[in-house]
């Protein structure tokens, strides 16, 4: 049985209740050819999981409160309670410690008794840089936040607000172009880089700290997959679809569903029904009440985006919406594309293969599931997928299948407080938004302390 069974098993006909119930501590530690459970549960929950480890045989330890030990164990915890390790973690904790959670120390040894815990220390000053080309307010405010709690100095190297919340040192500006970022990703004073921004940008920072083998947290690009089966709502799709182009933004977002792989029962009703969702957005100036929808970043990303669409027609792609710069005066001179939607797109096409950053959806038709997995992943980039389905056991067949980090099913775009939101291959290393993000900007230390029993 290996540990992970043994600890399903020694966890077997816990309810939750029982588990709830008086529940403090459960810590796993995995030995060689051992599992001890470190367990201080209610009673309810404490007698099931001794009958289920003396089924188990001698190879697992359970220290309970009170430092009792599970029948047919033959380790012994040298009456370490929890109190005492608690006790000796506490005084052991710097100034600079996360968090500590006490391992009680096994061993034949009757004569040997210690107490083993993991601390995370705060890391350096960490650079982060930010995109100018979307959310850099609120892309700052996220990282921003897991990491002046976690007691770093930040260095933002984009633009943000910030005021004077901070103490002085502790939050930094600054703003410039790529010699600025790379003399703050190579500066020997730097403990980590965090990142937003192209795979060119991530593979640039990468390679700026390698000579100090210093971290990176990176959340580059995406060619993203929405994928509808037959049995999913039209009307549905056709809104997430758009929904998930993130229109608003002029399509500027990493996590943009760029590909929607439609199945061919409902891949006409659902194509024309973006279509009528397109006829809702209206491009302009940002003054403007009535405007839903963005400019791109720049005049040379325009004409980036319009080399795409002129490729995508050479390929064969049909375009069904969209396609240019809008008709209205005032904005057909300035940096603004409609939505613009291809249909009969196949994944060997330009458009389908690369990350084009702008408000170009790709429609593909598909019947067979294996050769579409096989289309949804075969790009570099593993960001966001949204599936589309009303049977569970598809969705996380389906799920499981996409080489991406960030799994919607029914859904589309949204971001929960607390799921870690990140890629797979090129998209990026690290998750954000979430309690890893944190502990991320942290270095983990184990320290054993040996005392004499009593």
């Amino acid at each position: 049985m290996n540990p992970l069974e043994t600890i399903r098993f020694a966890l077997r006909g816990v309810t939750a209740n029982k588990l709830r119930s008086g529940l403090t501590v459960l810590g796993i530690l995995i030995g060689v050819g051992a599992v001890i459970l470190l367990v201080a549960v209610g009673n309810g929950a404490q007698q099931q999981i001794q009958k289920n480890i003396e089924a188990l045989g001698t190879n697992t330890l359970t220290v309970l409160p009170g430092g009792g030990r599970a029948a047919g164990a033959t380790s012994r915890n040298n009456a370490l309670t929890p109190a005492i390790a608690a006790k000796l973690v506490d005084h052991s904790l710097a100034p600079d410690v996360l968090s500590a959670s006490p391992v009680v120390t096994a061993s034949e040894d009757a004569t040997y008794s210690g107490v083993d815990h993991t601390i995370g220390q705060f890391i350096g000053t960490v650079p982060e840089y930010l995109p100018a080309t979307n959310y850099s307010v609120a892309s700052g405010s996220s990282f921003t936040a897991a990491d002046v709690t976690a007691g770093r100095k930040v260095v933002l190297l984009g633009t943000t607000v910030a005021g004077d919340l901070f103490p002085a040192g502790v939050f930094s500006v600054v703003t410039g172009d790529g010699a600025t970022g790379a003399a703050l990703a190579s500066h020997p004073g730097v403990a980590k880089v965090a990142l937003i921004g192209s795979v060119n940008a991530g593979r640039a920072v990468m390679r700026a700290g390698a000579d100090h083998i210093r971290p990176v947290l990176l959340e580059l690009g995406g060619k993203n997959a929405l994928i509808a089966f037959a049995d999913a709502d039209p009307g549905a799709v056709a809104r997430a679809a758009v929904a998930g182009m993130n229109f608003g933004w002029c399509g500027q977002s990493c996590g943009s569903t760029s590909r929607a792989f439609l199945h061919d029962a409902i891949h006409d009703e659902v194509l024309d029904r973006v279509r009528d969702e397109l006829k809702q957005i209206r491009p302009g100036p940002p003054e403007d009440p009535a405007t839903t929808m963005g400019a791109l970043v720049s005049r040379a990303h325009r004409d980036r985006v319009l080399g795409y669409i002129a490729r995508g027609q050479a390929e064969g792609a049909r375009l069904v919406a969209g396609g240019g710069p809008p008709a209205e005066p005032g904005l057909a001179d300035g940096c603004f594309i409609e939505p613009t939607v291809f249909a009969g797109v196949t994944q060997d096409m330009t458009i389908a293969r690369e990350e084009i950053f702008g408000p170009v959806l790709s429609v593909l038709r598909w019947d067979d599931p294996q050769a579409m997995l096989a289309d949804v992943n075969s790009t570099p980039f593993g960001l966001t997928c949204s599936i589309w389905t009303s049977d569970l056991a598809v969705a996380h067949e389906t799920a499981a299948a996409a080489e991406a980090g960030y799994v919607w099913v029914n859904e589309v775009a949204r971001h929960f407080p607390g799921a870690p939101f990140g890629g797979y291959k090129q998209s990026g290393t690290g998750r954000e938004e979430c309690l890893d993000e944190l502990l991320d900007f942290t270095q983990q230390k184990n320290i054993h302390i040996r005392y004499r029993p009593g």
